[in-house]
């Protein structure tokens, strides 16, 4: 039958996630552009793989079927390009990378440039996305290599398709109000209930870890803001209106005159590199890794060092 991979791929992350609107976000298309992939399939298919309930689409018998057979092709055209690959000693070509902002705004820069140097025939695009959707980004092969947190903590679910890559390690400490807790250079989680915190919303990957944290002490952390991004949490702090756990990479998303002290006991995250399996053994995969390992190990790029 006559489909591409771009068709087979909307149709998993339909699967996936339930509507167009996700599976386009995920994919980085327009919802109209993956509805027409999908009408696209269907016609290749010669049989219906959707069905409108409401509002909604639904996969069909049949679409579900293909779904899990058009996850093995999907892996089976991944192994053939990494095959590819491999037979040249060159490495060229282009890679799709899914970022987050702190990653964009200190990480990119240098791993391109470094990139730029060592392999000019390699092109590496870059997608800014939500740090919680880059595993599921590079699972659907949106993109073939992401940057990723991890929290000891609350580990995130570890997809068998999937490899990831301790680049680095960097412990938390609070940000606090110049006047919050003047004199304090160490505190323990425990005695951190009095204060107003700013964190991201319980749902998410680092709600989740902070909150995990805080439980295991004892304390509920009292939220006065819900806040998501990291700049707009220092600006908040720097105002007075409460306190929020910084890494030392965070702290370079804005200059702030705020007071940092640190956490009696360790809570941190790790920086990590997500390959799909059967791409890893990519050269120009392999490459655009080891180029962010070294940048993990320079002291000047992180602050406390490599994870170990």
């Amino acid at each position: 039958m006559d489909w591409s991979s771009v068709q087979l791929r909307s149709l998993v992350e339909l699967a996936r996630r339930g509507t167009v609107t996700a599976a386009a976000q995920a994919l980085g298309y327009t919802p109209g552009a993956v509805s027409q992939q999908l009408s696209a399939l269907e016609r290749a298919a010669g049989v219906p793989l959707l069905r409108k309930v409401g509002r909604r689409l639904e996969l069909t018998d049949a679409g579900s079927a293909l779904v899990r057979h058009a996850e093995r092709m999907l892996e089976i055209e991944a192994e053939a390009v990494a095959t590819l690959e491999r037979s040249t000693t060159e490495i060229a070509g282009s890679l799709a990378i899914g970022i987050f902002a702190t990653a964009a705004a200190e990480i990119l820069p240098l791993a391109l440039g470094r990139v730029e140097q060592r392999y000019p025939d390699l092109a590496v695009r870059s997608r800014e996305m939500d740090v919680d959707e880059v595993y599921d980004a590079v699972a659907s092969g949106a993109v073939d290599l992401a940057l990723g947190i991890d929290y000891p903590d609350v580990p995130i679910r570890r997809n068998p398709n999937l490899r990831v890559v301790r680049l680095y390690r960097e412990r938390f400490s609070l940000a606090t109000p110049l006047a919050t807790l003047e004199g304090v250079e160490l505190i323990g989680i425990a005695d951190t209930g009095s204060l107003g915190w700013i964190l991201p919303p319980a749902k998410s990957h680092y709600g989740q870890a902070v909150r995990t944290v805080c439980r295991r002490f004892g304390v509920e952390p009292d939220v006065r803001h819900e806040v998501t991004d990291t700049a707009a949490s220092l600006a908040l702090v720097e105002t007075g209106l409460g306190v929020t756990p910084v890494t030392d990479l965070m702290l370079r998303l804005r200059p702030s005159r705020l007071s940092i002290v640190r956490l009696a006991e360790t809570f941190e995250r790790h920086i990590v590199a997500i390959v799909r399996t059967s791409a890893e053994r990519r050269p120009s995969v392999a490459a655009l890794v080891s180029v962010l390992r070294e940048l993990a190990t320079d002291d000047t790029w992180l602050g406390e060092g490599p994870g170990s």
